[in-house]
């Protein structure tokens, strides 16, 4: 874990199905890369928002 990283819900859609990622970032835009990285440029992000516990 890196200083400062945030921990975000990451709502995507793989080949009409709706997904939930959990994803470690400092910013939602790194979240983004991160999940698009993982799953592949297919993926269509729906939201991005910061986990509050």
């Amino acid at each position: 874990m890196r200083c400062g990283e945030q921990c975000f819900l990451v709502t995507y859609e793989v080949k009409g199905e709706q997904k939930v990622a959990t994803i470690l970032a400092r910013t939602p835009v790194e979240a983004r890369k991160k999940l698009r990285g993982d799953i592949g440029a297919d993926a269509d992000i729906l939201a991005v928002k910061r986990e509050t516990r």
